[in-house]
């Protein structure tokens, strides 16, 4: 079965040691519409997941559950400037999934 995005919240947290109270104080979503949203009683609305992603450095595609970028890209890089390759690649695939989404919603780019 399928984890849902309550479920898929909650081990966020759980790997970054986050309370629901921490969670939140970081998204400014109260403590009892993310307790809906984990159960599964609420479904999450896009600027909640936004929120929630930022605060969990997760995507919306990953709490979503939806086929993302990192599921479908390859990369390959090298760090010459004392940069981490994990906020490396972080800050990569947020950028690819918001280049999806528009082209997915046909906003042109612009030269």
């Amino acid at each position: 079965m399928a984890e849902d995005v309550g479920t898929r919240v909650r081990r966020a947290c759980a790997d970054l040691g986050l309370s629901q109270r921490d969670l939140a104080e970081e998204t400014g979503i109260s403590q009892p519409t993310l307790s809906r949203i984990i159960s599964g009683d609420r479904v999450a609305k896009l600027p909640e997941l936004v929120a929630i992603a930022g605060a969990t450095g997760r995507t919306v595609a990953q709490l979503a559950g939806i086929s993302s970028v990192a599921d479908r890209v390859q990369h390959a890089a090298r760090s010459t400037n004392e940069s981490e390759m994990t906020a490396m690649r972080e800050a990569l695939l947020h950028f690819l999934e918001l280049d999806d989404y528009l082209e997915e919603q046909a906003i042109p780019a612009v030269d």
